[in-house]
């Protein structure tokens, strides 16, 4: 199976080929008092170029999941400077951070997050749903998605009917129907079997070679050993920074 991106965004570039840019980038997290309780990241500079494959790595506690909300827009800063796509949006307001996490960032999660109620083409229709996209070409491409993932055969399921696997599959539609700028994975395979989990890295590996970037956090060095970049974190900063040549994925 070959994977396409129907990615418009990812043919556009910044002027200097960055995707993500931090620049002293501080999470702190306070007690009632005022007091500081958690200093999640303690300024971290980073630099994200487009089409990059790339892991973020640390013990329990290191920041890398903070680090992955403040990329993704889930979390804002407490200090610092992150240009997402060439905007700064660390300082945006709740309601256009949204509009622009909706519109340049995927994710896909562990857990899938898939609604049990509907079906995974009215999952994979979501995000476009919040943009007020025409129904007929929310379908249109959310089958498509699913065509290019390998789901075709499974239109009209809902979750509980699919293989974790093939819900994880689900996911990766949904998290490319609003031609993200940048795709992330928290632990994708955690709830895998190895089997599966393999064919799942070996679809990563397919986005990627069509230009996509990718951003996964993960514990587990097989899934770093396949990323052209592995950030390895420590006590709220980059403990290491290391970039090395990947074979070409074989078809």
């Amino acid at each position: 199976m070959t994977v396409t991106s129907s990615s418009s965004n990812n043919a556009t570039s910044t002027a200097n080929g960055l995707v993500a840019e931090l620049r002293g980038i501080e999470k702190i997290y306070f007690k009632p008092d005022g007091s500081v309780a958690v200093r999640a990241l303690a300024g971290v500079s980073l630099d994200i170029q487009r089409g990059t494959y790339m892991a973020i790595m640390g013990p329990s506690g290191s920041g890398k999941s903070t680090l992955m909300n403040v990329l993704g827009c889930l979390d804002r800063p407490t200090r610092g400077v992150y240009l997402l796509d060439g905007t700064n949006v660390a300082d945006m307001e709740d309601e256009l951070l949204s509009r622009v996490r909706g519109r340049k960032i995927g994710f896909i999660f562990q857990a899938f997050n898939l609604i049990p109620q509907l079906t995974i083409e009215e999952n994979v229709e979501v995000p476009l749903l919040y943009q007020s996209v025409p129904r007929h070409i929310r379908r249109e491409k959310a089958q498509y998605l699913l065509e290019r993932v390998g789901l075709s055969d499974r239109l009209g399921h809902r979750p509980s009917e699919l293989s974790g696997g093939q819900q994880q599959r689900a996911a990766i539609a949904r998290s490319l129907v609003n031609d993200p700028v940048i795709l992330f994975a928290d632990e994708p395979t955690g709830n895998l079997d190895s089997k599966t989990g393999e064919e799942i890295l070996r679809l990563f590996e397919e986005l990627h070679d069509t230009g996509m970037t990718i951003v996964v956090v993960t514990h587990d060095e097989s899934i770093s050993d396949r990323c052209q970049r592995v950030i390895r974190l420590r006590d709220g900063l980059i403990e290491s920074d290391e970039s090395k040549t990947v074979a070409p994925l074989k078809t």
